[in-house]
């Protein structure tokens, strides 16, 4: 489990790039880039760090399923996860 703080940090992330996408899609569109530079900086969207829904992991996180290698390797494993199965050739 990450710490606390971590995902903390990262929810206030999402909740500043949620409050300023309009203003910050308007302010690209008029081309103000030193009204971009006043935004604060969490508020871009590539300051946020994909995590695993479930155990906050920032490693090895799979997009497609939204889980970290280790969350998903355990919900495969008990076939929990629609059309994964473990592969052998």
């Amino acid at each position: 489990m990450a710490q606390k703080s971590n995902l903390a940090r990262d929810a206030k992330r999402l909740q500043l790039i949620e409050k300023y996408s309009a203003k910050r899609a308007q302010l690209k569109a008029i081309g103000d880039y030193a009204g971009l530079a006043k935004l604060p900086r969490n508020s871009s969207p590539t300051r946020r760090k994909n995590r695993c829904a479930e155990t906050g992991r920032p490693r090895g996180y799979m997009r497609q399923f939204g889980l970290s290698r280790i969350a998903f390797r355990e919900h495969a494993a008990k076939g929990e996860i629609p059309g994964v199965t473990k592969s052998s050739w």
